[in-house]
């Protein structure tokens, strides 16, 4: 079983209807699940060690943070192989709830990483369009890393990870796990790497609020450790495994978005 979250909204948001920036300075609004994005840079198409793929979604803009770091990681990239990262979903033009795919990637400190390389920009975008992902780097039935895991895939998670801007990365439970298992000497990056359900052809990288955003949100910050402990072991569980074993939650009532987020989507 490879774990696979896809989420769909019967109505299509507003936000994605928005296809244009604001001009003036970048400002992260509210949270990443709740939240929108003023002043937002797109991703180049392509760059060194980089290709942008998607485009048609309109979902290449973040906040100047968000953009640095894909840049930072693709030239490291490119000092270890002429092979290009895959880089997916940012955020909307004004950030803002997606109508498809994400609950997060609100308020532009989120983006998405292909695990899998790519030999050049036009072979990416050729051999995946939309509806054609990747492959998994997890074996059938998520207890480990499939046999096209390599030096690139670590690296780029443990170069995400060493970031100073970085607050967490989404992975896979087996990625996990798997490097939890053979890492010798500091494994203090570990820390960042969150095991979620789907994340096995993709990570899902967060920034850390940025400064000049005082509305923008920050996600609580993680227990001490590792993160390679029980909390780790219960996504192996049957509990986990079975969403009919799992307890039922009372269904959240949806926060309204911030008002300085009805005002930016109410801009012309």
């Amino acid at each position: 079983m490879v774990w696979l979250v896809v989420v769909s909204m019967a109505q299509a948001s507003p936000w994605a209807e928005v296809a244009t920036t604001t001009p003036g300075p970048t400002a992260a609004i509210g949270s990443p699940a709740n939240g929108c994005l003023t002043g937002a840079r797109p991703l180049p198409a392509t760059g060194t060690g980089f290709v942008s793929i998607r485009r048609h979604r309109n979902r290449y803009y973040g906040h100047p943070d968000t953009v640095r770091l894909v840049q930072d990681l693709g030239r490291a990239l490119n000092k270890r192989t002429h092979e290009l990262m895959m880089v997916g979903d940012l955020s909307q033009p004004r950030g803002g709830l997606m109508s498809s795919m994400h609950r997060s990637h609100q308020n532009g400190m989120d983006v998405d990483i292909w695990f899998r390389l790519a030999g050049s920009a036009r072979s990416a975008n050729d051999r995946y369009p939309e509806g054609r992902h990747p492959g998994s780097m997890v074996t059938p039935g998520g207890f480990d890393l499939s046999g096209d895991w390599d030096e690139y895939q670590r690296f780029l998670l443990k170069a995400s990870a060493d970031h100073p801007r970085v607050d967490r990365i989404f992975v896979n439970p087996a990625i996990k796990r798997a490097l939890c298992r053979s890492e010798r000497g500091d494994r203090s990056w570990l820390r960042k790497l969150r095991p979620w359900w789907g994340h096995d052809a993709h990570f899902h990288v967060r920034l850390r609020c940025p400064k000049g955003s005082p509305r923008c949100k920050q996600q609580p910050p993680f227990p001490a450790g590792d993160g390679c402990d029980q909390s780790l072991a219960w996504w192996f569980s049957e509990e986990a495994r079975t969403p009919s074993k799992q307890p039922k939650k009372k269904k959240k009532t949806r926060p309204p978005i911030p008002t300085a987020c009805k005002v930016l989507l109410s801009k012309p």
